[in-house]
């Protein structure tokens, strides 16, 4: 997986002081900026800013994020179950989230512990990304770069969904999804939209 900012795994450089608070509102403002791209409906940075739970939960896991790998692990998980409360979104502090990350509407969105995310990913309400198994270590899935996950999908296990590929609504996704290809059904079958028309003529399956 390509990003231009870090890559999920990927050792964070700590940043203090000034230079952390700068970086925090740039990204805030690169949030807002991604939903008013990613939904049709926001009409102005105030409203995405105080009404939309998908971008608050995104806020929530930075706090959270930084307390976690600072090692105040019962204060992250503290505030993720805040936020979890107040959005109905559950994002474990350890997870690691790329840039420009959308959640959709976002009721019953969860994602695990061990999961990667990449950057520019649009993620609709109801997915899970989740494990299968309860030993220590990477459960979790790894997503790529501008990837999509329709609504009530399920992403589970350590698998990897590669750049640009999309999962349709409701899918149950257990194997690895190759870049720029389309997994749908339970569970997912993986379609390529260049020999598949039938994916480019019903956009729907992915909401």
């Amino acid at each position: 997986m390509t990003s231009t900012s870090q890559a999920p795994g990927e050792a964070r450089r700590v940043r203090t002081g000034p230079a952390r608070a700068r970086n925090l509102i740039t990204l805030a403002k690169e949030d807002l900026t991604t939903a008013r791209k990613q939904d049709p409906a926001a009409r102005t940075s105030a409203e995405v800013a105080l009404l939309y739970p998908g971008v608050h939960a995104v806020w929530a896991y930075r706090l959270a994020h930084r307390l976690w790998a600072r090692g105040h692990k019962f204060t992250a998980r503290a505030v993720s179950q805040t936020a979890r409360g107040l959005t109905g979104i559950e994002i474990h502090p350890a997870a690691v989230l790329g840039r420009r990350l959308f959640i959709d509407h976002g009721m019953g969105v969860v994602i695990g512990e061990t999961a990667e995310v990449g950057d520019d990913v649009v993620i609709y309400h109801g997915v899970t990304l989740g494990g299968v198994s309860t030993r220590p270590g990477k459960r979790h899935p790894t997503i790529g770069n501008g990837v999509q996950i329709g609504a009530g999908a399920k992403v589970l296990g350590p698998v990897t969904v590669e750049d640009n590929a999309k999962i349709g609504a409701n899918a149950v996704l257990v194997k690895n999804l190759p870049a720029e290809h389309v997994g749908v059904g339970v569970p997912a079958r993986v379609r390529d939209p260049r020999t598949d028309p039938e994916l480019m003529m019903d956009p729907t399956i992915y909401i």
